[in-house]
């Protein structure tokens, strides 16, 4: 902001949940707008669309970002809506009209984008999910071509009795459960080679205590956690709320949740088109902004407009 004001801009900033504009995803991310001073123009943040009470990781780490923020600085409050508005955009609603992928179908290989995979019924898309079909420039009438997933037989019978909203700690502790249900029906001993080799083939092997994050399955009533760069290696953050169908979410998943259009292709493979959707600003989030900017440079314009009418009267009526 130093920087900018010292080129010749008033600048501002803030610090926006995307949940809050419509997004079905929890994303914090802090966003800079600056105008030329000559214009006069104040910056303005947009008004909060929908309304959520983020839950308390995300409310405690707003909290330590903005320890040393204030409005001297720079810094704008967002809006955080109230009760009236509409809840958040919740996972069902973005992704339910998909078709569904049974994960232990699935085998190992590479991925490419060249099937289609029709709707379901249309009476089956919510609103949201509607608006990412028929996105001005970027249409999809039948369905999506990216709609692809990774092959993980391990986890598979986990992801399916996992609860909602469970992290890794749930989940080792139903890939146990699951574990010692299937020894005593295969008559495995504990102790024995078998017994052994069973247990690499259901329970993961990551540490409880180093990894507490590092699985969670999604809620269909809430907005989703945060999708991140790293997507591209790892989709365990986002496991289908659908249990039947036994997976982590698709690319096209990625990109509703992060508010793609399903007109929009990735360029890559699976792992690449990954990594672009979490490196992304959502573009409805970035919409929100620049439907501001643009209110706010639009009055500019018509206040200058108007101020040239007015000086071209004056010149004619002196003539």
């Amino acid at each position: 902001m130093e920087t900018l004001e010292g080129y010749g801009y008033v600048a501002a900033y803030s610090l926006i949940n995307a949940a809050f504009h419509g997004v079905p995803q929890m994303r914090d991310r802090v966003y800079l707008i600056a105008y030329r001073r000559e214009l006069g123009q104040e910056v303005t943040f947009p008004a909060a669309t929908r309304h959520i009470t983020l839950p308390p990781g995300y409310s405690g780490t707003r909290a330590v970002a903005l320890r040393y923020t204030n409005a001297e600085a720079g810094y704008r409050e967002p809006d955080l809506g109230t009760e009236e508005l509409p809840f958040a955009v919740t996972a069902q609603e973005a992704i339910g009209d998909l078709p569904p992928i049974q994960g232990e179908s699935v085998r190992r290989g590479a991925r490419k984008f060249d099937k289609l995979a029709p709707y379901r019924a249309p009476s089956d898309a919510d609103a949201y999910a509607n608006l990412m079909r028929n996105w001005p420039g970027f249409t999809s009438s039948e369905g999506v071509y990216d709609h692809v997933i990774r092959s993980l037989p391990r986890d598979g019978p986990t992801f399916r009795e996992m609860p909602h909203g469970a992290e890794y700690p749930e989940a080792f502790a139903t890939a146990e459960r699951i574990f010692n249900r299937t020894a005593t029906e295969l008559n495995i001993s504990p102790g024995t080679v078998a017994y052994a080799e069973l247990r690499k083939t259901i329970v993961p092997p990551y540490d409880v205590a180093k990894f507490p994050n590092k699985w969670w399955k999604l809620r269909p009533d809430f907005p989703v956690r945060t999708l991140m760069a790293h997507i591209g290696k790892d989709t365990y953050s986002h496991i289908h709320y659908d249990g039947a169908q036994q997976r982590t979410i698709s690319v096209r998943e990625a990109a509703r949740l992060q508010s793609f259009p399903d007109g929009f292709r990735f360029e890559g493979a699976m792992n690449a088109a990954f990594r672009q959707i979490g490196n992304a600003v959502p573009p409805l989030m970035a919409f929100a902004l620049a439907e501001k900017i643009g209110e706010a440079l639009g009055a500019r314009a018509s206040q200058s407009a108007n101020a040239d009418a007015s000086e071209r009267k004056t010149e004619r009526e002196a003539a």
